[in-house]
């Protein structure tokens, strides 16, 4: 069965929402945001391999260990990261408010952060919204679009997706937001993320699946091949809190969720890749023929980060010699005179060798908001998608003044 994703968010029952402005950045919009589940959720998250991790990332790895939450709060305009014992106790300070609020546990919530690295979190900041956040809390798609807002930092626009799933009777919706625009590479999920879902997952169900959908996701999407501090990508599962039914590996309808939720993330990972700072285009890279399947994500990425494919691909210039000189960099072996390389669906390489074809007529098809460049080793059956986005001016302006 074939789910429809959808690029816009729908309220999740078992979940409320709020966001507010606290202060830490500084344009007066939404900084600081709350998604609660008051009856519980069956969670598992990615956190950034990085090592050089972020205060938030720290404390939330910790409670995340019996894969039980009640809530996620997330401030934009301060990462929190590089800011040692204090950002530590800034952490727990704003779980412990919060916790207080509802007379739960402190390891019952997760945090994250982004923004700046390196600058002192100002957790008073936070707290004294705290009450605010709690007593705006609301099931209302408006909130929970305004939740989408809040967590952005460089982003030009919002990420959401969603889809909905039927299994027998029943109709279990998945949401998804996510930021991401800058500092993004394919090193756990290299966003802040939240998806959403009533289906009744059980906790082994929620990693599985969490684990899978990485992988084919955002995992596959790369914007200048650096890994933030602070990713943390988390799926939250209300329904058996709400409903007392669990659908794990292997039940009815696990297939149908699962798909969906990857779905809704894939959505996601194409909206980051799409919103690239400074980006012109959407770059989808595919890579076929292989040793292996990660063979084939290696050249991918190694494709995909590369400034000179990048740059090449602004000025709409056909140079698939920068194609071939990623590929052949990546590590992985095969044989040159197997290769083709496609741009845009015009074919430019064959057997190693250059193609006739129109520079004028690539120049046009390469001159679009999606592009595609494909390379077929031809020594194997391994395959990979990635997504990525071409390298402009405005990158270096707008990383030149980030903190200006």
């Amino acid at each position: 069965m074939s789910v429809a994703i959808d690029p816009f968010i729908r309220s999740v029952p078992g979940f409320l929402t709020s966001a507010t402005y606290a202060g830490l950045r500084k344009s007066q919009v939404d900084d600081l945001s709350l998604i609660y589940a008051p009856k519980g959720a069956n969670v598992a998250a990615a956190y950034t391999q990085s090592n050089v991790v972020a205060a938030p990332v720290i404390v939330s790895r910790q409670h995340t260990k019996d894969q039980n939450i009640t809530a996620v709060i997330i401030n934009s305009g301060n990462a929190n990261a590089c800011t040692g014992e204090i950002g530590l106790q800034a952490v727990h300070t704003t779980c412990e408010t919060l916790a207080s609020v509802w007379e739960s546990e402190p390891t019952d919530i997760l945090v994250g952060s982004t923004g700046v690295i390196g600058v002192e979190l100002p957790v008073e900041k936070i707290t004294s919204k705290i009450e605010e956040l709690v007593s705006s809390l609301s099931p209302d798609v408006e909130m929970l679009e305004r939740v989408a807002r809040a967590i952005l930092t460089t982003d030009l626009t919002v990420k959401v997706a969603s889809a909905v799933v039927t299994v027998g009777d029943a109709s279990y919706t998945i949401s998804g937001i996510a930021k991401g625009s800058g500092m993004i590479a394919p090193n756990m999920a290299t966003v802040i993320s939240c998806v959403l879902t009533d289906a009744p997952l059980s906790k082994g169900a929620c990693q599985q699946i969490w684990d899978e959908a990485m992988g084919k996701s955002l995992n596959c999407v790369t914007v200048d091949g650096d890994t933030s501090t602070n990713d943390t990508a988390v799926l939250m599962s209300s329904g058996q809190a709400l409903s007392g039914v669990t659908i794990g590996m292997g039940d009815e309808g696990y297939s149908e969720i699962k798909d969906a939720i990857t779905g809704v993330c894939i959505e996601l990972a194409r909206s980051i890749a799409k919103d690239g700072e400074g980006a012109t285009k959407l770059v989808t890279v595919k890579v076929a023929g292989a040793p292996t399947d990660a063979d084939a994500r290696t050249v991918a990425l190694s494709i995909g980060n590369s400034p000179l494919v990048k740059t090449a691909l602004f000025g709409c210039d056909a140079n698939w010699g920068r194609v071939a000189m990623a590929a052949g960099k990546a590590g992985v072996a095969f044989d040159q005179s197997k290769m083709s390389i496609m741009f845009a669906g015009i074919e430019v390489c064959k057997e190693g060798t250059a193609v006739p074809f129109s520079e004028e007529i690539a120049a046009q098809a390469l001159n679009q908001s999606e592009v595609e460049v494909s390379i077929d080793l031809g020594v194997g059956f391994g395959e990979a998608t990635i997504w990525t986005c071409d390298l402009s001016y405005d990158y270096v302006k707008i990383n030149g003044e980030y903190r200006s």
